[in-house]
């Protein structure tokens, strides 16, 4: 019997393991109609294992679950969305090839007269579903087309067409920008006051806080505890999620800049994206780049890595002008780019730790006769993984079974194989655990203070504002203003990324 009419969901002591290791043991969770509960926990905690067996992709070994006060046994995800529950998973679901539209109703298509696919009434229902999350996707559009925040968006609408009455979001605004995100916020406002209720996993402690009505913290597969959204504080979370402290979650800079400017980029335009762009990098400086979605920013990156074509412009190294016509020249002069996307484009997941670190440093252990050196290899894996503190079985486990924090530094290390001299990292703690990034911080502000020039591009404020030496903010392909750290402020800096200053 639930304790609480307004209970919607109670799951009891639910345990899993997988092959003799525990992910969850004895959690419990409990979700009142109307209500936003926020999950969370650290990567590893369990949070995306407890939400697949309510959506019947896992079976619990024990627990029980109940909806409305009945117990309900899921065999299968269809179980699951028979009782009115949906999932947006953070890894999206489409198909690129189809419509947005077919996309929406994939797997429940409109039919008439029994045999026909009705798709102007797929359109139609579509079209209103998108209108409601303000959107102007196209539904005619093929999803391969769109970029990741509106794939993102498709994904949402797709779970909103379902009528659910239990959504499971799981990190929805990865991949969203800040307007998309306030959007989305006031779409689960709506979904509130209907009656939907709502359970969110999220790393960003900042909408956590805006969206909450109770946070509920997972810590090694274990229930720590459920605390009222309007009463919790930061500081209480992390010690819950982490089970110790951090005063402060980003590490004090422990030495001066150097005077010497290593590496500057002039006028560089890439047609469509940017335009006229010029920055300047000291060696041991953390430069940070601001902006919203559509600013330019990781356009920027990837021109100066090779892997999009300049216009026109110049691209300096120690006072000499470097060609970079394709990453391969751009690593040849000792610059390594950190990508937004690490699964799809950082990472080969199928391969093994080992292999991931080595592959872009091959050179190095390949012997005079075109063989690979196995030994070499592993000691330079072995020495990536202490150094780094990345968390595996061995160097010969696959990297799509590590948690997003180790698959990162897995990234960061196969780049710092090739012992860069300027490192551009484009977002690299989405998706990352407060313990994680953490980490990961220690580890980029180690680099700087070994004297590698950093650009950290990050849609995360405090991130750019706690990590960076100075800031430069973009807007509409253009450097709007730049900023020395300790000078300027959250408001200021949004007010010029999102042109509310009146200039540029």
């Amino acid at each position: 019997m639930l304790l609480d009419a307004n209970i919607i969901l109670e799951m009891k002591n639910i345990s899993k393991s997988f092959s003799g290791i525990t992910a969850l043991s004895g959690v419990n969770l409990a979700l009142k109609k109307g209500h936003v509960h926020t999950i969370l926990g650290e990567n590893g905690a369990g949070k995306s294992t407890l939400m697949k067996i309510l959506a019947g992709v896992y079976q619990p070994d024990e627990g029980e679950i109940y909806i409305n006060g009945e117990k309900v046994t899921f065999k299968n995800p269809l179980d699951s969305q028979k009782k009115g529950i949906s999932v947006i998973y953070q890894e999206l679901s489409l198909c690129p090839n189809l419509s947005v539209a077919a996309n929406i109703f994939a797997n429940r298509e409109q039919i008439k007269n029994k045999f026909f696919l009705d798709e102007a009434a797929m359109f139609k229902k579509a079209e209103v579903i998108l209108n409601e999350l303000d959107s102007r996707i196209n539904v005619n559009e093929s999803v391969r087309n769109l970029t990741i925040s509106q794939q993102q968006l498709v994904e949402i609408a797709k779970a909103l067409s379902q009528n659910s009455n239990i959504l499971i979001m799981d990190e929805p605004t990865s991949a969203l920008s800040e307007a998309e995100t306030e959007r989305l916020f006031n779409i689960i406002r709506k979904l509130k006051e209907k009656g939907v209720s709502i359970l969110y996993i999220s790393h960003r402690m900042d909408e956590i806080f805006k969206i909450s009505d109770e946070i509920t913290v997972l810590r090694d597969g274990k229930y720590i505890g459920t605390v009222l959204a309007k009463d919790a504080k930061i500081d209480q979370l992390i010690k819950m999620m982490t089970g110790r402290e951090f005063k402060d979650i980003y590490p004090p800079r422990v030495r001066n800049i150097s005077n010497d400017v290593y590496f500057r980029v002039r006028n560089l335009s890439c047609k469509g994206y940017f335009e006229d762009v010029n920055l300047e990098l000291k060696k041991g400086e953390i430069l940070g780049i601001f902006g919203m979605v559509g600013a330019g920013r990781s356009e920027v990156a990837k021109t100066i890595f090779g892997i999009m074509k300049k216009n026109s412009g110049d691209i300096e190294i120690d006072d000499r002008r470097v060609e970079i016509n394709c990453p391969h020249d751009a690593i040849k002069n000792g610059i390594a780019f950190v990508t937004e996307d690490r699964r799809k484009e950082g990472l080969v997941l199928i391969n093994s730790v080992k292999v991931n670190i080595t592959m872009v440093s091959l050179a190095n252990i390949i012997t005079k006769l075109g063989f690979l050196n196995a030994e070499k290899e592993n000691n330079i894996a072995n020495n990536a993984v202490t150094k780094l503190r990345i968390k595996v079985t061995s160097i010969d486990q696959k990297v799509n079974k590590l948690s997003g924090g180790n698959q990162q530094k897995v990234v960061l290390a196969k780049w710092l194989e090739i012992r860069p001299k300027i490192l551009i990292l484009d977002e690299p703690t989405r998706g990352i655990d407060v313990g994680a990034k953490y980490e990961i911080y220690q580890i980029i502000r180690r680099l700087s203070e070994q004297g590698i020039g950093i650009i950290l591009i990050s849609s995360e404020l405090p991130e750019v504002l706690g990590m960076s030496d100075r800031i430069i903010v973009m807007r509409d392909g253009k450097i709007v203003r730049e900023f020395k750290t300790g000078d300027t402020s959250q408001e200021e800096i949004i007010m010029y990324a999102t042109g509310g200053n009146n200039n540029g």
